[in-house]
């Protein structure tokens, strides 16, 4: 009797003891799961500020659905958003022009892709802070009639394009006796059609520029002293988020925690990093 009653004492704290354990580890599942995900777009096509790569190097982050990791600078601004949330980051390959539907519709939490606030996109949908702020250059083929180029207008008579759906793409009208081609939807297609003579050049950001004549030494970037006119909202570069999205102030807060000199730091270390590719 003595030992039966032992075995079920034994028996009973036993189980005390692993519906215990159950219930720790469901709570700290539940705390996990809590916290979420941050779902962020971008096109993992635009060097130095996001790319395509086939490993983890340098800080890379899987793509979902792909064996493919995106880098650059968004995805390090995107680390340190998701890091300040307490949620986990994923990142979302979409299309440019996919990427405000795919926000829109709640298939991604945040745009982190090189985007600028402007007016028409604020239309529909929120933009944090600016993250970034860059200047308009013109990548051209280096020892051509426009490497030396100081002026927009030096590009008169010139076979210009620029990304779809971008702001780059409409101060092309800036330049007098410009001949504008179509609108390409990337990058990597503007560096072919360069490449190959289709275009005369095309315009870009100077991140971009500086990663399109690193990566390839037939390409120069033209800086402009008499450049395009710009607005604040064109060149700033800010996280997109849904109307009345309750994470713009967080994401605020931490924005406001990566100071100049960081983002500096990180902006050069991207276009070091970024693969020869790209």
């Amino acid at each position: 009797m003595g030992r039966k009653l032992s075995v079920l004492v034994a028996l009973s704290l036993a189980l005390i003891v692993l519906l215990t354990g159950c219930g720790a580890n469901s709570s700290s599942k539940e705390q996990v799961s809590e916290g979420g995900t941050f779902r962020v777009g971008m096109e993992a096509g635009y060097a130095p500020f996001n790319w395509t790569q086939m490993d983890d190097s340098n800080g890379a982050v899987p793509i979902e659905g792909t064996s493919e990791y995106a880098g650059g600078y968004d995805v390090e601004i995107a680390k340190r958003i998701a890091e300040g949330l307490g949620k986990e980051l994923v990142i979302v390959k979409t299309e440019w022009d996919g990427l405000i539907p795919a926000l829109t519709s709640g298939k991604i939490d945040a745009i982190i892709a090189g985007m600028s606030p402007t007016a028409e996109r604020l239309k529909t949908i929120d933009f944090s802070d600016p993250y970034y702020k860059s200047d308009l250059v013109m990548v051209v083929k280096k020892g051509g009639k426009y490497e030396g180029a100081t002026s927009i207008q030096d590009f008169k008579g010139a076979k210009i394009t620029a990304q779809l759906n971008t702001f780059h793409y409409t101060v092309i009208d800036q330049i007098e006796g410009v001949i504008k081609q179509p609108a390409m939807d990337n990058f990597p297609a503007m560096r072919v059609a360069l490449e190959s003579g289709m275009i005369d050049g095309y315009v870009s950001e100077r991140p971009e520029g500086v990663s399109a004549t690193a990566a390839n030494e037939n390409f120069a970037m033209v800086e402009f002293t008499d450049g395009f006119k710009t607005s604040d909202a064109d060149t700033a570069i800010a996280v997109g988020l849904p109307k009345g999205s309750d994470l713009t102030e967080k994401i605020n807060e931490i924005l406001a925690g990566i100071s100049e000199e960081e983002r500096t730091r990180i902006m050069d270390a991207a276009i070091a990093n970024q693969p020869a590719a790209q």
